[in-house]
């Protein structure tokens, strides 16, 4: 596998809200919520191609297609992408992965803005992602 860079980190939150107020008030990242959906992000905080607020029901979504995050896993804190060169190197790295003896949370799939990504718990219980957003290439 070849990572090309570290595509996005986002702290997972329980409570937004206080999330929000750390990240936005505190210390004044440019975060936005462009769709209103809780989700508070920006590509425009230096050392970082994206940085979000990603509430935890939305995580137990994307990885389970659920609101609650399953109570055999441990909760995550943070998630963690990994940018692949094209999707071709995101099956072979998910396949790599699998190969290894990891789990995946779910198989390489796109999302609705177009990135592709497969997402596995670490050892540490951070989500970690690979992934190919052509957006970004």
């Amino acid at each position: 596998m070849e990572v090309q860079f570290v595509t996005s980190v986002a702290v997972i939150a329980p409570d937004p809200g206080r999330s929000r107020q750390l990240y936005v008030e505190a210390f004044g990242l440019p975060l936005v919520d462009e769709s209103g959906s809780g989700y508070w992000h920006s590509e425009d905080v230096p050392g970082t191609r994206h940085f979000g607020i990603w509430p935890l029901a939305q995580a137990a979504q994307a990885c389970f297609g659920q609101d609650d995050w399953p109570e055999h896993l441990a909760t995550p804190q943070v998630s963690i992408e990994f940018e692949v060169a094209d999707r071709a190197a995101l099956e072979a790295a998910a396949e790599e992965l699998v190969g290894a003896g990891h789990d995946l949370l779910h198989p390489p799939r796109e999302e609705p803005w177009g990135q592709v990504v497969a997402r596995l718990l670490s050892p540490e219980g951070a989500i970690v992602g690979v992934s190919f957003a052509p957006m970004l290439h």
